[in-house]
């Protein structure tokens, strides 16, 4: 007997439908085609496992099993469901109704419990996409897919429940979410600029830098904050829309970061990964193709600490994806595409000793040795970096008598309105969201400065030795300093104020 059964196959951020075809005779053997991994092609033992456990016999007969299109690599164990129903059904061991119009997805435990699996947001996505009716999926990942409308979302613990549930003995539990409860749950982010003690020139900067989407680069000696300020950071950032909440867990589902029972990424991502990362790591890919850091950073934050001690080909591998805010990833036999939108935040020492311009201590680097030590940090990247920040320590007689600093949600506050005048400002403008994402052209459009501002800009171009990669940076970051304080008009303490974030393009600087 022939049967026909739905799964689904995550692939980048979609995913593809998979349509699994049981054929029992008379004969011997069992055939699994359609291009499966090891992991699939060890689901029979699981499967003929989770059979005894529930009474019902692995068909002793021939069974060739198609898992169409053929020519798709099927990778995991969420076919093990789909595969179980279907020797079942085509055995007549149970009688199924309506497998045409649902998706089935889980994997089986050898005692024929239903476990997690990774990528079901896109595969729900996918089966609304197709005009399936119902998915049947482990009770973990039930809360991630009734996300998608119109789709009816089943919650399973064991195979027995789905089995029941098929042939009309006993309904499986329906899977509703309120959405507006999710995003109306209130953050907890748990670190507040309040923690810092002063530094309030470096937490204006990471203002800036957030109203406007900007990356930033804290330069500072050992023990001045940089780390700590950095790790605030996503405590002033504006909360996800849901088109971005969507793209974000979609992103985290197929890399399994999502966590069991949870249904969205409602806060944005703050990923900071070790200097030893490789690039693959980093940018995504693999045999087993899986997003890398800077994906998983996608709508949020991505921090590196201690810039300088990445390896150089790790850092020139971002520089497309900083630029196009997508990440394209070719092999011999695939290529996909992970969105990568996320704030660059870094830091780094002065140079190797660390205490380059500190107020106290004095420098044991050799002549050049600073200069050096940032030529780590290619022109390239650098370009792409808006915000340059001096971080000076903060002596303890100031740390004793300072009062207790600006809460974040008084500066979030401040960065959403800014965020939502860009809003207005680019609502015309396909893919353009803030300040840091203009285009050169948009730039001499939207920024018109007035002769004080241009005589400032003059200047600082000339006297403070800026490099030409300056000149925009400047426009854009004036721009968002423009949009916290209530300007339509950039005016010359704006441009005064973007000058002052370019450290390290002036001339004199390690010299």
């Amino acid at each position: 007997m022939l049967v026909k059964t739905f799964a689904s196959a995550a692939f980048g951020v979609s995913a593809t439908t998979i349509q699994i075809e049981v054929s029992i005779t008379s004969g011997i053997g069992y055939h699994l085609v359609g291009l499966p991994d090891v992991a699939v092609k060890e689901s029979q033992q699981r499967i003929a496992s989770a059979f005894e456990s529930i009474n019902k016999k692995w068909p002793g007969k021939k069974i060739v099993i198609n898992m169409a299109p053929a020519d798709l690599r099927k990778e995991g164990t969420a076919y093990d469901l789909p595969l179980a129903i279907g020797v079942l059904a085509g055995h007549e061991q149970i009688h199924a109704k309506n497998l045409n119009a649902i998706l089935l997805i889980g994997e089986l435990s050898l005692d024929g419990e239903l476990r997690p699996v990774k990528g079901v947001l896109p595969m729900a996505l996918q089966a609304q996409k197709e005009g399936f009716k119902a998915m049947i999926l482990p009770k973990q990942n039930a809360k991630e897919a009734a996300v998608v409308d119109s789709l009816q979302v089943y919650a399973a613990s064991k195979l027995s429940e789905v089995i029941d549930h098929l042939e009309g003995k006993k309904e499986l539990e329906l899977v509703v979410l309120d959405l507006k409860a999710e995003f109306d749950a209130p953050g907890n982010f748990g670190l507040d600029f309040s923690d810092v003690k002063g530094q309030e020139s470096v937490k204006r900067a990471l203002e800036v830098a957030a109203a406007g989407g900007h990356n930033a680069l804290l330069v500072g000696p050992p023990g001045s904050g940089k780390t700590m300020l950095a790790k605030r950071l996503p405590g002033i950032l504006p909360p996800l829309e849901l088109e971005e909440s969507l793209e974000t867990t979609k992103i985290h589902s197929v890399a399994g970061k999502l966590g069991v029972q949870k249904a969205l990424v409602v806060q944005r991502p703050f990923r900071s990964p070790h200097h030893s990362i490789s690039d693959v790591a980093l940018v995504g890919g693999g045999s087993y193709p899986q997003p890398g850091e800077i994906s998983l950073a996608h709508n949020g934050v991505l921090f590196l600490d201690e810039l300088p001690e990445f390896k150089r080909s790790v850092l020139e591998v971002m520089r497309q994806p900083l630029e196009d805010r997508t990440i394209c990833i070719s092999r011999a036999r695939f290529a996909l595409e992970y969105p990568s939108n996320f704030m660059l935040i870094a830091s780094m020492n002065p140079c190797p000793c660390g205490y380059y311009n500190h107020p106290e201590k004095d420098c044991t680097c050799q002549n050049g040795a600073v200069r050096k030590y940032l030529n780590k940090i290619s022109g390239p990247l650098l370009d792409r970096i808006d915000l340059h920040v001096e971080v000076v320590p903060v002596s303890f007689d100031k740390i004793s008598a300072l009062p207790e600093s600006e809460k974040s949600n008084t500066v979030r506050n401040r960065v959403i309105n800014a965020r939502k005048t860009q809003q207005l400002r680019y609502k015309n403008y396909p893919g353009i969201y803030c300040n840091a994402q203009m285009t050169p052209k948009m730039v001499r459009q939207m920024i018109l400065l007035d002769e004080p501002g241009l005589n400032i800009l003059k200047k600082a171009m000339e006297k403070l030795g800026l490099s030409a990669r300056a000149y925009d940076r400047i426009l854009k970051v004036s721009r968002t300093i423009a949009d916290l304080d209530g300007f339509d008009v950039v005016q010359a303490q704006h441009i005064a104020e973007a000058v002052n974030y370019r450290t390290l393009d002036r001339e004199m600087w390690g010299a």
